[in-house]
């Protein structure tokens, strides 16, 4: 199909591409899917990082042969996105995420629907959410007795879903 598209993703600005690349693939365990010369990366899960973001959609003359006329403004902590990442131990990451430094919004907190969830700034400034798989979730719930019906009502999913949840892996 010619007008398909082809990749979805999130893409992040960052300040210190160095910097951000360690914390990204030594902290958050992203594998690289491709460098792309010094400034650019692209991971597996989909998101990349991207040095001098502003300088791409400016036009600047490191990037493009006239201005775009396109004018951004940068902000660091502009808490109006987040990305997020679903994991199967939140304790070990709670753990990961507090030894690396960052500054962290909230420890783990549960919500209503049973999700542990974490969050915390990354190096740049973007917040970064480590919420609990809701599989794992699900088990947790039907191992303390709850029918697979109380955890589809608990989560405010059909209980379809929660039965596909419970009878992966």
């Amino acid at each position: 199909m010619k007008n398909k598209m082809s990749r979805a993703g999130i893409l992040l600005d960052v300040n210190d591409f160095a910097k951000a690349r360690n914390f990204y693939e030594t902290v958050m365990e992203q594998e690289i899917e491709e460098v792309i010369g010094g400034d650019h990366i692209n991971y597996k899960s989909g998101m990349a990082l991207q040095r001098d973001y502003k300088g791409i959609v400016e036009g600047s003359k490191d990037f493009a042969a006239t201005p775009t006329g396109a004018k951004l403004e940068i902000k660091t902590k502009a808490n109006n996105y987040q990305l997020a990442f679903e994991v199967e131990d939140i304790d070990y990451w709670q753990a990961k995420i507090k030894a690396s430094g960052v500054e962290i919004i909230h420890d783990v907190h549960e919500y209503v629907w049973g999700q542990r969830v974490i969050r915390f700034y990354d190096p740049d400034g973007h917040i970064i959410e480590l919420g609990e798989d809701l599989e794992v979730v699900a088990k947790r719930f039907l191992a303390q007795g709850l029918t697979a019906q109380e955890v589809s009502e608990r989560f405010g999913y059909p209980l379809e879903y929660v039965q596909q949840l419970l009878n992966a892996k």
